[in-house]
């Protein structure tokens, strides 16, 4: 197939139009062409006057040399490949969390007929859901089964956001597996690849049934609570379930716990697995009407566009930043706690974006030297104080909100303004000085204006302030080496919880490639 780039398509366009302008490119008759498919879709709406799609195809058509010898714009399109050897079933690598990269990692693993074994402390996404939605409407949490633990991980309730700044080849596997999955084809395609939560959850189970039928286990309400270690190498593990102690023989282990599973991180710190604090970030959530959004960055009414998003950082002149992060167009702010006696948020939309309000993380990038203590962990007592802080500020799991304009001018806020709070299940008007740090405060209220430079009406008066957004990624790594072990030789730290991933399609790849180490030791040693 031949490589075509730079085809333009109007929005709301049937992308059918595009096997014409293709032959026009080739210089060949639009019948000729056997087979054509969209590799690449993005939005350019650099001019606000002249908003489309920029998109790459590839076609099949007979003679392709000859179009590639007479044009060198043109290249052959060779589809993104990834090959994973076949193993004999033996003793089955265990993989312990079963969000992105822990499903990824598994299902690679039961592709090569490994036979993982999975445990996951959590419950599968249907009690999830049950359990979220009852939290959201004032019942009480499930310290279990909520927006972090359990089938799927953080991402299942997300926007479902699957690009990432990663140029790994593993990526288009990754897409492809969504796609295969349930997911809509334009994920293999977009430049901005986006599920939704209300499809995720189709993606997950349809994942989980694939590894099922291919000979995995998974054990659901299985906590990891300790590694048992034999000669400095893994030999086995315990881990609770439905109130006993269980132990587990297994000499290969990908550990995915996520990046909210504290209580894990203490114990294997206590075991003495190597780790150390990472940089991470904390803010809050920024809530916008999301015509005004599509105003900014249209310049007129979306019409037959999609939701505008965007994506911003700034740099202060003290060396402190600012940035927005996991945008959802369209969305809401949910309540994502994962421990009694602390609020969370978080943002999330369905697959339409059709909600009101427009809705991102606004985070503040905190670094070691930052934090609180010295302690390996003192990011993530950091990040539990807050939230305790926030809890106790508003009596309850609501979220202390205040309007952006109260908070650049010093002033608590007494309710909304035109844009409404989504967060359920409610929040608490008031100051935020009252919970975010001083450091934080400062650089948002910094920030803010010279945000509003860059997307007008970013820092209106009446946009939402919600708090506190702790979670958006790890505040310790558990290190390992560029075999991707530990220093425990059969343990493979992997995802976002253990540092090396940022989001849905990062750990994911980064499961993967933990799965093909765990593959190839096999295929030698086994």
């Amino acid at each position: 197939m031949i490589l075509i780039r730079s085809l333009r398509l109007e929005a709301g366009e049937d992308v059918s139009a595009l096997g014409p302008r293709a032959a026009k490119a080739l210089g060949c008759p639009a019948g000729e062409i056997r087979e054509l498919k969209l590799v690449k879709r993005s939005l350019d709406a650099r001019k606000k006057n002249d908003i489309h799609y920029v998109c790459s195809v590839a076609a099949s058509l007979p003679g392709e040399e000859k179009y590639l010898a007479r044009n060198k714009a043109l290249s052959l399109y060779r589809p993104p490949a990834l090959e994973l050897p076949s193993v004999e079933p033996g003793s089955p690598p265990v993989v312990v969390g079963f969000g992105p990269a822990g499903m990824f990692a598994a299902l690679a693993l039961a592709r090569a007929g490994a036979r993982p074994m999975v445990l996951e402390r959590g419950q599968p996404v249907e009690q999830r859901q049950l359990d979220v939605e009852a939290f959201r409407q004032g019942a009480p949490l499930n310290t279990e089964s909520n927006v972090q633990f359990g089938e799927g991980g953080a991402g299942t309730f997300s926007d479902g956001k699957l690009n990432t700044g990663t140029h790994d080849p593993r990526m288009s596997w990754v897409l492809r597996e969504f796609y295969r999955h349930g997911a809509p084809e334009s994920v293999t395609y977009d430049a901005k690849p986006h599920v939704g939560t209300d499809i995720l959850v189709d993606v997950v189970r349809n994942i989980r049934r694939e590894i099922l039928e291919l000979g995995g286990e998974i054990r659901f309400g299985s906590r990891l609570e300790k590694l048992l270690i034999q000669d400095g190498r893994l030999s086995g593990i315990e881990y609770s379930c439905g109130g006993k102690t269980e132990s587990l023989a297994c000499s290969r282990l990908i550990l995915a716990i996520g990046h909210s599973a504290r209580d894990s991180f203490e114990k294997l710190l206590a075991q003495g697995l190597p780790m150390e604090p990472k940089p991470f970030s904390m803010g809050v959530r920024i809530e916008h009407l999301q015509k005004d959004i599509d105003l900014a960055q249209y310049g007129r009414v979306r019409g037959k566009l999609p939701p505008a998003s965007y994506s911003l950082n700034v740099h202060l002149p003290d060396g402190s930043s600012a940035y927005t992060f996991c945008m959802c167009p369209g969305g809401r702010v949910f309540a994502a706690a994962s421990e009694e006696g602390g609020v969370v948020t978080n943002g999330m939309s369905y697959s339409k974006r059709d909600g009101e309000n427009a809705n991102s993380a606004l985070l503040v990038t905190l670094r070691p030297e930052d934090f609180p203590s010295e302690h390996i962990l003192s990011g993530m007592y950091w990040q539990r104080e807050i939230e305790r802080r926030a809890y106790e500020y508003s009596g309850g799991y609501r979220a202390p909100a205040q309007l952006v304009g109260d908070f650049l001018s010093g002033q608590p806020s007494s309710g909304p303004g035109k844009v409404k709070p989504s967060y359920e299940p409610g929040v608490y008007w008031g100051d935020l000085r009252r919970v975010l740090p001083g450091r934080i405060c400062s650089v948002l209220s910094a920030a803010l204006p010279e945000l509003g430079k860059k997307l007008r009406g970013f820092d209106d008066s009446q946009a939402v302030l919600t708090a506190p957004e702790t979670r958006s990624s790890s505040p310790v790594r558990i290190v390992r080496g560029k075999d991707l072990q530990s220093s425990v030789r059969g343990l493979y730290p992997c995802g976002e919880g253990a540092g090396y991933a940022g989001g849905i399609t990062s750990a994911a790849v980064d499961g993967l490639r933990c799965a093909q180490a765990i593959l190839q030791d096999m295929t030698k040693n086994d």
